[in-house]
């Protein structure tokens, strides 16, 4: 709880309040990133939530600019949403003010401190999502040079 309330407290300073994404906004935004086009449907699979919350969400992000409805490019009937370049755009200054954050957190632990916390903290995560029955398939995620 600390985490993310410090991460909530910290994340918008120095920007400006618009450009502050949302938590549901940078969660589905990364998850499109990832998969690609995504329906209504798939979304309520991928985050267990039902199609009235993911319409106002979709919604919001469309009018911020953030995603954009598509044709099925796989030729189903629905039609899903497929993140456009202001939403890759946001996304990435997010992802790096997040990451910043965390950076100014762990400066004085041990590299293998840092290893171990990351480890668990995928292991946690990996965990909550099989227990839900939701897991999100990942990239693997390369070490971390040393000395960064």
């Amino acid at each position: 709880m600390l985490l993310s309330r410090y991460m909530h407290l910290h994340k918008g300073k120095g920007r400006r309040h618009d450009s502050v994404l949302d938590r549901s906004a940078y969660i589905m935004l990364s998850r499109i990133r990832m998969q690609g086009p995504m329906s209504i449907g798939q979304l309520g699979d991928a985050f267990g939530l039902d199609a009235s919350t993911l319409n106002r969400q979709t919604a919001a992000a469309m009018r911020a600019g953030l995603v954009e409805r598509i044709p099925d490019p796989e030729g189903g009937v629905a039609r899903k949403f497929r993140i456009t370049e202001e939403g890759e755009r946001r996304l990435d200054e997010e992802h790096s003010g997040l990451v910043a954050s965390l950076d100014r957190i762990l400066a004085d632990w041990p590299e293998e401190d840092i290893d171990a916390f990351a480890g668990y903290l995928r292991r946690f995560n990996s965990d909550i999502e099989r227990l839900h029955g939701m897991p999100w398939p990942r990239p693997r995620v390369a070490p971390r040079p040393a000395g960064s």
